[in-house]
């Protein structure tokens, strides 16, 4: 089982290079490090960092040139391996069949009707690869002395597959053979690629990647087949595959990668896969209902198409959950700053945040909204917001759109907005009509069209929304000229908030908080329901002592 035999590393013949000696690649690499290791460029230098960056990997891998660990023949050669490595350890694969599903790659085909929600696939854990499975492993004795495996589980886990795929006797090589060569993420992005994207929002997260992954470490259990193409790929395997799950106790959440599962493309939906501690293994019911010969689809998430390209390699076209970030913040010189502050964080919400436009109406979130009414606020209505009747009140009402702080406060904020969308809409080197025409040329890569395609997403996102906000702008003007009454909330209309269909009710601090502290990393995964669940516990815990300091005021 497993074809080991087919397993080699290049060293000779042809597409080879010359002998390097260690002191000449030990210096390139110091110089690397110390490149990457060194503080962040000043705003506007991230480009000419990158390129210096690019030239030294360059030349790293030039050097390093056929010294990887290939495997022979075609990857599909190897998907019968996987199946019956996965029938013999227990999982499910009676109900599918590994196919190639042409633009959208490699998916699973159901072999025979599947209705929705029935359970077709489940995965034990002796199958996953996890950062406690790594612990366990030959890196074991390295990641109890490494702080930085031990904080940066997604590492571990890249590290873990490299040692797993130079190991012939490795019980996961059924799974590791049938892993794509290469992949479509940003660190296989040519220059140019990346360049597409300069003025972006997503560019900075690129940069950053690119950054993040050109050093590791120097004390792996890896002999002569270590090189920057072997941890790019480890880390692309892990970036586009890698999931939350609980511990074997169920006491926290551990990364892993889940074999045979991860076959499955992305569509619109719900998550429908789920963690069965008793069983001890990955379970998935169908997402809707498929006929024999269909591909079977998962929901990897509510991810933006800057997440998806990035993390993913792909743009997907019909994503009704597109977004936009955008870093906002109340300016620390600015006279009203420290009542503005206060206000805001009565609500939860920080002084300076990135936020989301998204490609829905409204294209701001409860949090955006009422983060912009405090920023448009007059001294006046600060005061009346943090010393009036019923500031507890009003404190839950600033994410509702239907209670107004004033006429003029709303006429404010959206065309603050409206304005916002249109300037950073003047940052991008291309207009859209651009973008399209070069969408059209056959010859275009791959790369090439992913990046134009977020280029071209982001830019419609921001139309919209500067479109929206000179709708609302006029709106409030109108109710303004007619001396239109505010809304006046009851008391059962408290905490109660308006965004999206699906939390259009929910408390501020319940709402998974798409908007993230400056320096907080996006997590690059979303389909488990664990992390997603203790957030909501969190704000649950958070929620009661606002109610039970409510309650206390009122008496």
């Amino acid at each position: 089982m497993g074809k080991k035999s087919r397993v080699k590393t290049q060293k000779s013949g042809s597409g080879a290079s010359a002998v390097v000696s260690p002191k000449e690649m030990m210096n390139l690499i110091s110089e690397l490090l110390q490149k990457c290791s060194s503080a962040a460029p000043p705003a506007g230098k991230e480009w000419e960092e990158y390129i210096l960056i690019r030239g030294l990997v360059e030349k790293i891998r030039k050097k390093q040139k056929g010294m990887s660990i290939v495997f022979d023949g075609s990857r599909e050669d190897y998907f019968p391996d996987l199946m019956s490595w996965a029938q013999e350890n227990g999982a499910s694969c009676d109900s599918f069949t590994v196919a190639d599903f042409g633009p959208e790659g490699y998916g699973l085909r159901a072999t025979r009707d599947i209705k929705a929600e029935e359970l077709f696939l489940w995965i034990p854990r002796k199958m996953q690869m996890t950062v406690e499975s790594a612990q366990n492993s030959v890196l074991g004795p390295l990641y109890g002395q490494d702080r930085i495996l031990q904080a940066m589980g997604n590492v571990t886990l890249a590290l873990h597959l490299l040692c797993e795929r130079a190991n012939p006797a490795s019980s996961w090589l059924p799974y590791i053979h049938s892993l794509p060569q290469e992949y479509d993420t940003p660190l296989y992005y040519q220059q140019e690629d990346v360049q597409l994207l300069l003025g972006t929002q997503a560019v900075q997260d690129v940069l950053i990647q690119v950054n993040r992954h050109t050093t590791t470490h120097s004390k792996l259990p890896l002999k002569d087949s270590f090189t920057f193409d072997d941890y790019r790929w480890a880390v692309s395997s892990v970036m586009t595959r890698q999931n939350q799950i609980p511990t074997e106790d169920g006491s926290r959440v551990t990364l892993a990668l889940i074999p045979l599962w991860d076959m499955c493309n992305h569509t619109n939906g719900l998550i429908t896969t789920g963690y069965n501690l008793e069983d001890d293994r990955c379970e998935c019911v169908a997402l809707q209902d498929y006929k024999e010969n269909e591909q079977i689809y998962i929901f990897y998430g509510t991810r933006s198409n800057a997440e998806f390209v990035i993390h993913n390699g792909f743009f997907f076209q019909d994503n009704a959950h597109d977004r936009v970030k955008i870093k906002l913040g109340v300016s620390k010189s600015e006279r009203l700053y420290a009542m503005k502050a206060e206000v805001l964080a009565r609500a939860g919400i920080p002084a300076s945040c990135i936020f989301a436009l998204h490609c829905s109406e409204p294209p701001i979130s409860a949090q955006l909204l009422a983060f912009l009414r405090v920023f448009c606020m007059t001294e006046e209505e600060l005061k009346d917001y943090l010393l009036g009747d019923r500031v507890i009140n009003k404190i839950f009402t600033l994410g509702n759109s239907e209670f107004p702080v004033s006429w003029d406060n709303e006429i404010k904020l959206w065309t603050f907005l409206e304005t916002r969308a249109a300037l950073l809409l003047k940052t991008y080197k291309t207009t859209s009509e651009e973008d399209q025409s070069m969408l059209e040329k056959p010859d275009l890569s791959l790369h090439s069209r992913l990046a134009i395609q977020l280029r071209l997403a982001e830019k419609q996102i921001l139309e919209k929304a500067s479109a929206s906000g000179r709708a609302k702008r006029l709106h409030f003007q109108k109710k303004q000229e007619e001396g239109a009454l505010l809304p006046r909330y009851e008391e059962s209309d408290i905490a109660l908030l308006e965004n999206t269909d699906s939390d259009a009710k929910l408390p501020i601090i319940l709402r998974k908080l798409e908007e993230v502290e400056e320096g907080q990393e996006i997590p690059m995964e979303e389909h488990s329901p664990f992390l997603n669940g203790e957030k909501a516990l969190y704000g649950m815990k958070f929620w009661r002592v606002l109610c039970l300091v409510k309650t206390l005021v009122s008496r």
